[in-house]
C-alpha cells in the first residue's frame, strides 16, 4: 500500500546544478557514528529525522552527506549560516587570522575588536553605539548582558516578554523563553512576566491587513482604512499586563521583531511602536532580540526593529552574525553600558581576535554579495509561491514572514486553525528531506515549517524547493485519503 501512494505522485522537481565537488568522506561508518552518539553525547541534543543525517561538507546553500548526497539547506543550521556554508571570503579571512593570533581576552587591545566594533555599530542608528561581544545569543540576552543591563540601569527588576518567545535555553533565560517544550522543572522566571502574543493568525484577533508581509492571513477583516481592530485589542492586553502583573516601574520589555522558534510569527504593524511607548512610560528599556531577524534577513531593512519603525534601547545579536562561528553581541547606549562598569564584568572568549575577524568578514560578504537585496527579492518570490499552495491545500493554514524569514503553519482545516498533528507534519517533513530539501520546524505544537535559508539562495532553488514541498503535500493528501 505504501508503494502505491509513493508511485502515484511523482516529482518532476529537478535539483538545480552545482559545480562544487565535495571531498570523499573518510571518517567512521554511519552505524559507528550512531553508536557513539547514543553512548557519548548528551541525549538532550536531539536530532532531526527518523534516520538522522550524517553531514560531511557544506558549500553556500548546499550540504553534502557522507554518501555524497546533496541537500538544499533551507534552515541554515537553525538560522545561523547567513552568507553561505564555507563562504570563500569568510573562510579566507579566518584562515589568515588563524595563523596570526587566536586569543588574548579583552584585557589587551588587538586590532580586530576595535575594527569590528566600529564596523558593526556604524550600521546601527544613534545612540546605539556601544558593543559588548559574547559567544551566543543566550549569553547576549541574559548572562549579565541585555537583561542584566536593563535591571542595573533602571534599578527595576521586572521584565515583560511575549508568550511564544524564544530568547535562549539557559536556566536564567528560561524566564524570558515562553515555549513549553523548552521549560525544565527548575526555578526560573523570577521577575519575568509573559503577555499575550499578538499573533494575528492563531490569536483571538486578526485580519487580512495586519502584518508587514507580502502574504496576509486568510482571516476576514472589517477594519476601515488606517484602523487595525486586532492591534487595538492586543494593546489592551498589553496594558492589562502592565496594570496587573508588574510594579509601577519596570526594567524592560524584550521582543523578537518576528518570532523565530515559534514559527515566524508576526505582530500587527504598529504594535511594537505602541508597546515601546507604554514600556518607556513605566521607566523600562526596550530590547530587540535580532538573533534571527538581523543582518538583512528581513530584506527591506538590515535590522528587524527597523521594520517596526522603532529604535530600541538595547539590541542583541547572535546566530547569523558569525555565519556559524561562535559570536554574539549586545549593542546599547553609552549610559546603559556604563551601568555594567560599576563592578567587574568579564567574558573570557567574547570578542576574540578570531571571532571579530569572522564577524567583519560576514558584514563584508553581506554587502559585497548584495544579500539584503537577495533576501528581499528571493524571499518575497518564495512567500508568493508558497501562498499558491495555501490556496490549493486546506492543511496549509498560514504562509507568513518577510524576506528570508518564512513560516508555513500546518492546520487540520483553515476554519478551526487547529494544528495539524505532529506525526502528520513529520511525514511531510521527512518526504521533503528524502527529495533533497531540509526545512526547520517550530511553533508551540511543532506545526510550523521554518524556512530560513542561507541568504545566498536563488529563485531556481526556490522553484525546486516549492515543487518538492508541493509533491510532499500531494503525497500527504493521498495518504490521508
Amino acid at each position: 500500500r505504501q508503494q502505491k501512494w509513493k508511485s502515484s505522485v511523482s516529482t518532476q522537481a529537478k535539483m538545480p546544478p552545482c559545480d562544487f565537488v565535495p571531498q570523499k568522506y573518510k571518517s567512521y561508518p554511519y552505524e559507528r557514528m550512531q553508536k557513539i552518539r547514543e553512548q557519548n553525547i548528551c541525549p538532550s541534543l536531539r536530532m532531526y529525522y527518523k534516520k538522522p543525517l550524517l553531514l560531511h561538507q557544506g558549500h553556500m546553500q548546499w550540504l553534502f552527506d557522507y554518501e555524497g548526497r546533496r541537500y538544499l539547506d533551507l534552515f541554515a543550521g537553525i538560522v545561523t549560516v547567513s552568507v553561505g556554508h564555507c563562504h570563500p571570503k569568510v573562510t579566507m579571512a579566518t584562515q589568515k587570522q588563524l595563523a596570526c593570533l587566536w586569543h588574548t581576552s579583552s584585557i589587551y587591545m588587538h586590532p580586530s575588536i576595535q575594527e569590528y566594533a566600529e564596523k558593526l555599530t556604524s550600521l546601527l542608528p544613534d545612540p546605539l553605539k556601544v558593543v559588548y561581544l559574547t559567544n551566543s545569543g543566550s549569553e547576549a540576552n541574559v548572562h549579565g548582558k541585555a537583561m542584566f543591563m536593563a535591571r542595573l540601569y533602571t534599578r527595576n527588576f521586572d521584565i515583560i516578554t511575549f508568550r511564544g518567545a524564544y530568547h535562549g535555553g539557559s536556566p536564567y533565560t528560561l524566564g524570558l523563553t515562553s515555549i513549553g517544550l523548552y521549560k525544565h522543572g527548575v526555578a526560573n522566571g523570577f521577575g519575568c512576566s509573559t503577555t499575550m502574543l499578538p499573533d494575528v493568525f492563531r490569536g483571538p484577533w486578526g485580519g487580512s491587513h495586519c502584518r508587514d508581509s507580502p502574504v496576509q492571513t486568510v482571516r476576514k477583516c472589517s477594519c476601515s482604512e488606517g484602523v487595525c481592530h486586532a492591534n487595538e485589542q492586543y494593546i489592551e492586553q498589553f496594558k492589562d499586563t502592565l496594570n496587573t502583573c508588574v510594579p509601577k516601574t519596570i526594567a524592560g520589555f524584550i521582543a523578537e521583531p518576528i518570532q523565530g522558534v515559534n514559527g515566524a510569527v508576526q505582530y500587527p504593524r504598529t504594535f511594537l511602536k505602541e508597546a515601546y511607548q507604554l514600556v518607556r512610560e513605566r521607566g523600562g528599556v526596550c530590547i530587540s532580540d535580532e538573533v534571527q531577524t538581523g543582518f538583512g534577513r528581513t530584506g527591506s531593512h538590515f535590522w528587524g526593529f527597523q521594520t517596526h519603525d522603532v529604535v530600541p534601547d538595547i539590541v542583541t545579536f547572535g546566530k547569523g552574525i558569525g555565519n556559524g562561528f561562535p559570536l554574539a553581541a549586545v549593542v546599547t547606549r553609552k549610559e546603559i553600558a556604563s551601568s555594567l562598569a560599576q563592578n567587574l564584568h568579564f567574558n573570557t572568549f567574547g570578542g576574540s581576535p578570531l571571532a571579530c575577524v569572522v564577524g567583519a568578514a560576514v558584514l563584508d560578504a553581506i554587502e559585497e554579495d548584495g544579500l539584503q537585496k537577495t533576501s528581499e527579492d528571493v524571499g518575497t518570490y518564495m512567500l508568493l509561491e508558497l501562498a499558491k499552495l495555501q490556496d490549493k491545500f486546506e492543511i496549509v493554514g498560514d504562509v507568513r514572514g518577510k524576506g528570508l524569514m518564512i513560516g508555513v503553519e500546518m492546520v487540520t482545516d483553515k476554519d478551526s486553525r487547529h494544528p495539524l498533528p505532529a506525526e502528520e507534519v513529520s511525514q511531510i517533513w521527512e518526504d521533503c528531506k528524502d527529495m533533497g530539501v531540509l526545512i526547520g520546524r517550530g511553533g508551540l505544537y511543532s506545526q510550523t515549517f521554518r524556512i530560513k535559508p542561507p541568504m545566498c539562495i536563488t529563485k531556481k532553488d526556490v522553484d525546486f524547493a516549492v515543487e518538492v514541498f508541493h509533491t510532499a503535500l500531494q503525497r500527504h493528501m493521498e495518504r490521508a485519503a
